[in-house]
């Protein structure tokens, strides 16, 4: 679901941004689901990863889709870097991980049937190509040396700015890969409800889609390694953001935290300045030192909205960013888990009753816990098992209330089955890896690329 490009007329005010987040407010009938999922991208033969230049590499790749499927390419430098087609885009992560960032779609039958389409137009071209996509957390075996480099300016900014700031950045941009899904609200009321229970729960959704127990070929001690990598990435724009929680909070309090989150560029034709570690605030007063005298627009704060990594985003809509990359059946669990939590009114009531009296402590250790710890997780006397079925038995409501049907007459709580075995299992996908790797595979990930592959 990407944000409009703002106008070259420069901001002249804090409620300009005020009204750009405003502006993003929908009617409850108009509300749409954006799914997004990334993927690692391999040689079959050899499990190397796919260099960008190359026979076989991530720009061919490109220009099959372009070629094959009637998407148009964006290019960076001349470099194709994107590719689109009407509300949808492919798009390259750092590390050359691959995604599609979905259409927004009315239903999660739309986006099933989306993400299907997506997995056919990717076996017609890497199937013929030797070349495999899988789905985790984090890249099991790739050493970070051995991970590509995308020939995109604001990662040259991105990678030389952040092990200024935490350990594990350079990881999280090349080695991780996320389900993601952008929803709408209807008014700043809303917007901060959904907020407040996205961000309590998220660890909730980090639980269930735990997925990345390996690095450099054996197990990390982690269940959910992505989730570790974001607590060292950088604090000035990771993590849990208490202020949401405070009275008061709105589009203004959220827009003054990212006046203070610190900025890597300013995007100029095909050109990334470098303005890593300066202020937006600097140069709303046209003083940033990177561009003495200029002052931003609205498309120069739509990149730097893109730039603050929380839990949960705001735009012109609210971004969920807690769980792993997974199997197919989990990128339609994944908006599932949300749509039912967040769109029936009914159901993000009783939600914010689940975890409206969580404290900040608690929420803090929780994300850590379940990174480690998955469903087993304690909290409160009981495990994260036992809060996630009491969580997707509210998305189950909320999905029946919103009685969306498919053509079989079927309603959108059959995407949410994948997750309930889960937690009836008591069992993680990571954890099932790892047992298949001490036994069956005899202690080599190399198995997961053809037994895991889409």
């Amino acid at each position: 679901m990407a944000t409009e490009a703002g106008g070259e007329r420069p901001i002249e005010s804090k409620a300009e941004l005020v009204g750009h987040l405003a502006a993003g407010e929908k009617a409850r009938a108009a509300f749409r689901i954006g799914t997004e999922h990334e993927k690692f991208v391999y040689h079959r033969d050899d499990l190397r990863p796919l260099d960008y230049e190359g026979s076989g590499g991530i720009r061919w790749l490109l220009e099959r889709f372009a070629d094959r499927f009637d998407w148009q390419i964006v290019r960076e430098a001349e470099l194709p870097v994107a590719l689109t087609r009407e509300r949808a885009s492919i798009t390259l992560e750092p590390g050359g991980q691959f995604e599609l960032s979905g259409a927004p779609l009315a239903t999660l039958h739309d986006t099933c049937t989306e993400a299907n389409r997506h997995l056919q137009e990717v076996k017609a071209i890497t199937e013929p190509a030797g070349i495999g996509m899988l789905g985790m957390g984090f890249n099991p075996k790739w050493s970070l040396a051995e991970t590509p480099r995308m020939p995109k300016g604001r990662y040259a900014i991105m990678r030389a700015y952040m092990p200024k700031r935490g350990g594990l950045g350079i990881d999280m941009m090349h080695r991780t890969a996320t389900i993601q899904v952008n929803l709408d609200f209807a008014s700043e009321a809303d917007m901060v409800q959904k907020f407040k229970v996205s961000l309590a729960l998220q660890p909730i959704a980090t639980a269930l889609f735990a997925n990345s127990p390996f690095a450099d070929g054996r197990p990390n001690g982690w269940l959910s390694y992505r989730a570790h990598c974001w607590s060292d990435v950088d604090p000035d724009r990771a993590g849990l953001l208490p202020f949401v929680f405070e009275d008061g909070f709105g589009y203004e309090r959220y827009i003054d935290y990212l006046l203070d989150v610190p900025m890597y560029f300013v995007h100029r034709g095909d050109a990334y300045i470098d303005a890593s570690g300066q202020s937006f605030r600097d140069f709303l007063d046209g003083r940033l030192p990177a561009l003495p005298g200029e002052r931003p627009t609205l498309a120069d704060w739509e990149d730097h909205l893109t730039t603050a990594f929380p839990d949960v985003r705001l735009k012109r809509f609210l971004e969920m960013r807690g769980a792993d990359g997974g199997p197919w059946s989990l990128i339609c669990a994944l908006p599932a888990l949300w749509v039912g939590l967040l769109y029936d009114e009914a159901t993000l009531a009783a939600a914010w009753d689940l975890c409206r009296d969580w404290t900040q402590p608690e929420m803090a250790a929780l994300r850590v816990a379940v990174a480690r710890e998955g469903l087993r997780a304690p909290f409160r006397g009981r495990t994260v098992g036992v809060i996630a079925a009491e969580v997707l038995a509210l998305a189950e409501a909320g999905l029946r209330a919103r009685g969306r049907l498919d053509v079989d007459g079927r309603d959108e709580a059959k995407y949410l089955e994948p997750l309930q075995e889960i937690v009836e299992s008591g069992r993680t996908l990571a954890e099932a890896k790892l047992d298949l790797y001490a036994n069956e595979w005899g202690g080599s990930v190399d198995p997961l690329f053809t037994r895991f592959a889409y």
